[in-house]
Order: C-alpha cells, then sequence, then structure tokens
C-alpha cells in the first residue's frame, strides 16, 4: 500500500508552515486557516488508512479527518515545527482514533492467534480490530527500542507512505529508513507471529 500525497506548490506549503507558526504562537484562528490548505491531503492520509482496514469499517474517510483535525485543534501547548511535523502528527491522531474504535468494538485480545505480516511494500493487512490492537501495542514496544523505526512503521503501515516519502517527513536518508523498516518489521513480526 502507498499512498501518494499530492504536492503542493512550495507557495501554498509555505503558507501552511506560517500558519502552523501562527497558531504555535497562540494567533486565534490560525489552525482553521490551514484546514482548507491541509484537506487533500489528509484525506489521501486517511484513505492510506482504511486501505489497511475492513471493507465494513463503521467510521468513514470524512470522520476519521474531521476527528484528527479536532483533536490536533484541540491540543494544548502544541508547537508546530513545519509542515511535515503537522502531518507527523496528523498521521498519530488518524492511527489512535482507529485503535480507540477497535477498543471501543470490543476488541480484547491481542493477535487473536493470527500471524500478521509487514511485507516489503507495506500491504494493507485484513485488519481486524485485535489486528489493530495488536499492532499498535507492538508498536508502543518498539517505541520504547527505538523511536525512529516506531515511526517509519507508523508513518508506512498505518499512514501508508512510501519509502522516500517517510524519508522527508523524518527528515532522514532514505537509507535509514529502509534499515529502519527491515528491522522493525522483523521485529513486529517476532512480537505478533509468537
Amino acid at each position: 500500500m502507498q499512498v501518494r500525497i499530492h504536492a503542493m506548490t512550495e507557495h501554498r506549503a509555505d503558507e501552511v508552515t506560517q500558519l502552523l507558526n501562527a497558531a504555535g504562537a497562540g494567533e486565534p484562528g490560525a489552525l482553521d486557516r490551514v484546514l482548507p490548505l491541509v484537506y487533500q491531503e489528509l484525506r489521501q492520509l486517511a484513505e492510506g488508512y482504511f486501505r489497511s482496514e475492513r471493507p465494513d469499517h463503521t467510521l468513514q474517510t470524512t470522520a476519521l479527518v474531521h476527528e484528527a483535525y479536532l483533536r490536533l485543534v484541540d491540543a494544548q501547548n502544541l508547537k508546530w515545527e513545519n509542515r511535515r511535523h503537522f502531518f507527523g502528527i496528523a498521521a498519530q491522531a488518524m492511527r489512535q482514533i482507529l485503535v480507540d474504535h477497535a477498543r471501543q468494538r470490543g476488541a480484547l485480545k491481542r493477535g487473536a492467534g493470527r500471524l500478521v505480516t509487514l511485507d516489503a511494500e507495506a500491504e494493507a493487512l485484513a485488519a481486524t480490530a485485535d489486528d489493530i490492537i495488536g499492532v499498535d501495542d507492538a508498536l508502543h514496544q518498539l517505541a520504547a527500542l527505538s523511536p525512529r523505526a516506531a515511526r517509519v512503521v507508523e508513518l508506512r503501515y498505518f499512514a501508508g507512505l512510501s519509502i522516500e516519502q517517510t524519508a522527508e517527513t523524518l527528515e532522514v536518508s532514505v537509507a535509514t529508513v529502509k534499515r529502519d523498516w527491515v528491522s522493525a518489521r522483523a521485529w513486529l513480526q517476532r512480537e505478533l507471529g509468537g
């Protein structure tokens, strides 16, 4: 699964960064002016998440975008470094919303006896609530060992970003993302499979 986030013009990306900085400085309404500029990219990000979900999911793309945006707007004392930082936090918010949704559906067992795999192209899982919760729990454990590797998995698996997009978002080299992706996949397969 790969999501192709449409590229903003440089001018528009600068405008988003300026508005995020203004929001971080406490300017009223700055985040409200960001939404129209980033809405399509947030939708594409959400669509990437739903490629990993079951087809009959009760949450819809638009609802996921709006809920994530509300969480971003309501976040207290959050300083936006730049546009990439904003989308990274948006990806985390979307992941957490899906995990919360899965937990609300009564999924209590981790993994449910299924072997969850993460292949080189981050192919979508036949995600059940148990899969989502299992991956989320394992990601928290991985983050304690290697926060960057956990972010790579989050952006590749949950957000569906390519290796290149992940490298850009994390501001690291493509080679670093590839190394983290390989080691994190092996670690997660061991954790989720056994």
